[in-house]
This record gives C-alpha cells, sequence and structure tokens, in this order.
C-alpha cells in the first residue's frame, strides 16, 4: 500500500445556524457536524479513494468523540498526538444565509503534535486557520521548509478567514510565505477579494507564479466553476448547473478532488507537478469542479466517493 498524503491543520465541529437562530435535531439540541476545512479535505481524499493521514488536535469530550468516529469511518488514519485527553475540541459556529452560503465564528486553539514526513508520501496539504493561528501557524511554516529538498508535492488552501486574520495585509503576506513553498496554491475569488482587494485573481496568480517553486494556482468562482494558471498557460472550467442545497465544505472537497486528480495522474510526490499540461490541467479542474456541484447539493461538508463522483458525472 502507498503511503499516505499528509493533512495538516484543524478538525472541529461545526454549529449549524441559519439567521439568529440554530438548527436543532431531533433532540432539540444544536445540530452539530464535524468539520475544519484540513479536516474536510482529508476525508474527501479518503472517500476518493486516495490513503490519507492527518495531523490535527482535539479532546475526548463529546465533540471530539463525534470528530473521531467521523474521521476513523472514512478511512482517515491520524497521527500520533492527535487525539489528546483532557484538550477542548475547538469549534465553528456556521450561519447560512438565504442562498445557503456560510459564514463562521470560531472557538478555536491550535497547536499541532509534531510534524514528520513519512517515507514515500506523496504529497503534503495544509491551509486555512492552522496555516495563520499561532503557535501552530509558525510550526507548520518551519516544517514545510524543511520539505524544500524532499520528493514531495505541497499543496496549500489559504481558506481566509477574516474573523480570524482581519488584517489582510499581515495575512497577504504570510499567504506569500507560505505559497512560496508550495507547488500548488488553491484560492477562491472570496480570498482574493479579502487578501489583494481590487486585484484581478489572473494578477494575483501571476504573482504567486513568481515564486521558484509554486507551479500552477487554482481559483475557483462559485457557481462559475473556475480556472487554473501554470506556467504553461491558462484554462477555464465552467461549474454544471444544480440546485444548491448550502455550500460548507465545497472549497474543501474542490481542493480533495483537485489533489486526487493530480495523483490519478502521476504528477504528485518527486515531480512536483512536472509535465503538468494546460490539458491535464483542465481534466484535474472539471473532475474538482464537479466534486464540489455534488457536495453543494446536500447539507453540510459531505464530499463524495469516486463511485458517486462517477455515477454522476461519469468515469
Amino acid at each position: 500500500m502507498s503511503a499516505p498524503t499528509l493533512v495538516i491543520g484543524e478538525a472541529l465541529v461545526d454549529i449549524v445556524s441559519t439567521g439568529t437562530k440554530t438548527t436543532r435535531n431531533g433532540n432539540g439540541k444544536p445540530k452539530t457536524t464535524p468539520g475544519g476545512s484540513p479536516a474536510n479535505v482529508a476525508v474527501g481524499l479518503a472517500r476518493l479513494g486516495v490513503p490519507t493521514e492527518l495531523v490535527t488536535r482535539f479532546g475526548t469530550d463529546p465533540y471530539g468523540d463525534q470528530l473521531g468516529a467521523h474521521l476513523f469511518g472514512n478511512g482517515v488514519q491520524l497521527s500520533p498526538g492527535s487525539v489528546e485527553p483532557g484538550f477542548r475540541t475547538s469549534t465553528a459556529t456556521a450561519t447560512l444565509d438565504a442562498a445557503g452560503v456560510a459564514s463562521y465564528q470560531f472557538d478555536i486553539t491550535w497547536e499541532p503534535p509534531a510534524l514528520s514526513l513519512s517515507r514515500g508520501c506523496p504529497a503534503v496539504h495544509t491551509g486555512s486557520i492552522a496555516t495563520v493561528l499561532e503557535p501552530g501557524a509558525t510550526a507548520i511554516r518551519d516544517f514545510l521548509k524543511t520539505l524544500v529538498d524532499q520528493p514531495v508535492t505541497v499543496t496549500l488552501d489559504p481558506n481566509a478567514r477574516p474573523t480570524i486574520t482581519p488584517d489582510p495585509v499581515s495575512t497577504w503576506a504570510a499567504v506569500r510565505e507560505l505559497a512560496a513553498l508550495s507547488d500548488l496554491v488553491k484560492l477562491s475569488d472570496e480570498d482574493c477579494e479579502f487578501l489583494q482587494p481590487g486585484q484581478s485573481p489572473e494578477s494575483i496568480a501571476v504573482e504567486l507564479l513568481s515564486a521558484p517553486r509554486t507551479q500552477c494556482v487554482v481559483i475557483t468562482r462559485g457557481g462559475e466553476g473556475a480556472l487554473g494558471i501554470s506556467r504553461e498557460g491558462r484554462i477555464d472550467v465552467t461549474a454544471p448547473k444544480i440546485d444548491v442545497v448550502d455550500t460548507v465544505g465545497a472549497g474543501d472537497s474542490f481542493m480533495a478532488a483537485l489533489i486526487a486528480g493530480l495523483n490519478g495522474q502521476d504528477l504528485l510526490g518527486a515531480t512536483r507537478l512536472a509535465g503538468l499540461t494546460s490539458q491535464s490541467l483542465q481534466t484535474v479542474v472539471d473532475y474538482a469542479v464537479k466534486a464540489a456541484a455534488i457536495t453543494c447539493t446536500r447539507h453540510g461538508a459531505d464530499p463524495p466517493t469516486a463511485a458517486e463522483h462517477a455515477a454522476t458525472w461519469g468515469a
């Protein structure tokens, strides 16, 4: 069995509300679902058939038990130290607007266990709160610096959270530093507008591609699809028309499918995206857009399996 892809970042529980009303389950308690962008990516990868290990931290409280059951149940391997007795599991209150678009308020502590690279690991993915919230952000940045000469592909999804880092200038500086240590960077159009207001996604991509290591930038555009810009050129993918239930976890499903698609084309590991053509990028981004579309047709961060993706859109 091949070594797992390593995902680093927060795992937390989403408490879902609509407007000022918290969604309740059948027992009258707040509706809670496992979440956290990196954890969602790990689950998405595992469901798409990619062996995955998650470095995170949560407790053995009821929220932590819910997270553990979700991750193990989806085949995600947890790194040693990720579950800590006595640690209070982090939460996010997700508020849905009338269109099903989520905004978040966080109650989170982030300090990962020791980070290390397993022999044969094809890719390391990180992003979101884990890359900006101290002390864990420094630990991730220092770890990525050790991978400069390692035969592994690094992917980054900053997934900007203005409620955590309200200053776009300092946040962009942190993103630039991490992006320069990454082979592929994925952003949303909302990330772009927060981090570099007034700048076009294309110009942001070009700026990130000025770093020697960065080979590709992919920018999602919600219902309009996504664009990918590499050293070979630019591609655009249109999103399929769907009935949106909510957008929770859609970006994470996209990221997982992007990594899985690159893995399927043997572009990860020591190759570090060498050989990524415009045609292969088009194929991979199309696969990711369609995975995100499936997630948007159901409640919460519920990424598709490989079988569901094939059944919906064809092999």
